[in-house]
């Protein structure tokens, strides 16, 4: 893990796709789509040095884990997702 920078994206109950920092009560971003909201912690994470982006799927459980660099990932998956 890295020292609070991992991020979260999910589904809201309004609708609306979150981007939010694991230990921050309020979101960084909302968006339309999860892609959008995605792409914007991807971008927050590059910018603020890496860490570990969670995306959570329309029904609230985890879809992907994925490690921004320069992040350190210590168990590196062996395949590469799309």
């Amino acid at each position: 893990m890295s020292k609070g920078r991992d991020r979260m994206v999910f589904k809201r109950t309004d609708g609306k796709w979150e981007n939010k920092r694991n230990n921050a009560d309020r979101a960084s971003s909302l968006h339309d789509t999860q892609k959008e909201a995605e792409q914007a912690a991807r971008e927050m994470l590059k910018n603020q040095g890496g860490g570990e982006l969670i995306t959570k799927g329309v029904d609230g459980k985890i879809r992907s884990k994925d490690t921004i660099a320069p992040g350190n990932d210590p168990y590196p998956p062996k395949d590469k997702e799309n």
